[in-house]
């Protein structure tokens, strides 16, 4: 029998409101509700903040508990409830850290749009058919997942589309990776996206992330720099682009060996890591470095992870790998 770890977060899935009882649900109470599959489920209760207030230390400790559990520890899988408010970006995270051992066994985040003991929730469901897909055999290798209403996406793909509907994910305009069945089965649909470059060093918890729109002030990127970031990600408009009034700043951050990575406010498909053409990218001309294809927030922990390796230079070579 596959031998899966549990880690719960609290927040929506284990919240009750209405039951009289102690308000979060525990990991193994979890379990009761969820019915568990036949799997060997160890549950462990992670201390964490609510989803919308998650700090970076926090994801990154759930992310290394994942790696552990995978390379040391013999689980076959690891499950991570966790609030829908940041799912994408300790997924991610986690996707960029567990590394190699990511072929050791599946890696699932889910968790609920309703709370535990309201008559519509979704988080049992969503709990069995996450523990369902860590332990099955399709998933390994695949790196961090995304369950919702038996839908399988890609941790790099995944983002939050609606608070309050089962389908809270959304991999457009990549293809769902793969479902769960009502018989309990997984069925892989699409090809994952390539594994990630291996994470080195410690990664950089203080990185900017900046929407930027017309008549934007580049004293707000100097700020950020001023205040310490060390790195920034941009959010641009459709085609990836930023008002030219930046391109100076932009350019002067690179020379201080801060990188600037770009990315769309849109959801776009990967492009090459320095394509600029006119109307496209054109930040890219004097230094800022595409987020090939990647949403701003994904960005922001993809640059986070990056900067371990170093500046400018180590962050450009490793998104290209990205």
């Amino acid at each position: 029998m596959p031998r899966v770890l549990l880690l719960a977060t609290g927040d929506t899935i284990a919240y009750r409101q209405h039951s009289g009882r102690p308000a979060i649900a525990t990991a193994a109470e979890l379990l009761v509700a969820a019915g568990v599959p036949a799997v060997d489920v160890r549950a462990e209760d992670v201390m964490a903040e609510p989803s919308w207030d998650t700090s970076p230390a926090t994801m990154l400790s759930l992310a290394r508990r994942v790696r552990t559990a995978l390379a040391d520890d013999g689980f076959d899988g690891v499950v991570v409830t966790h609030g829908i408010d940041t799912l994408e970006e300790t997924a991610f995270l986690t996707d960029l850290i567990v590394g190699r051992a990511a072929a050791r066994g599946g890696v699932v985040f889910t968790g609920a749009a309703h709370c535990l003991d309201e008559p519509a929730s979704d988080g049992p469901g969503n709990l069995a058919s996450a523990l369902t897909a860590a332990a099955h055999p399709t998933t390994r290798g695949l790196g961090t997942l995304v369950c919702f209403n038996r839908e399988l996406h890609a941790a790099r793909w995944a983002t939050l589309t609606d608070t309050t509907e089962p389908s809270a994910f959304s991999s457009a305009p990549h293809p769902l990776l793969g479902r769960v069945t009502p018989t309990g089965d997984v069925t892989i649909t699409a090809t994952p996206p390539a594994r990630p470059p291996q994470a080195e060093g410690m990664p950089e918890s203080d990185v900017a992330l900046i929407k930027t729109y017309p008549g934007i002030t580049p004293a707000l990127l100097t700020t950020a720099a001023d205040a310490g970031a060390r790195g920034i990600v941009l959010e641009g408009t459709g085609a990836g682009n930023v008002p030219v009034e930046l391109f100076t700043t932009i350019s002067e951050l690179t020379e201080w060996d801060i990188p600037v990575v770009l990315a769309s406010r849109a959801r776009t498909h990967p492009t090459a890591l320095d394509h600029a053409h006119e109307g496209t990218g054109l930040a890219t001309k004097v230094g800022a470095i595409s987020a090939r294809g990647l949403t701003p927030a994904h960005a922001r922990i993809a640059l986070m992870v990056a900067l371990g390796s170093g500046g400018v230079a180590a962050v450009r070579e490793w998104f290209g790998r990205l």
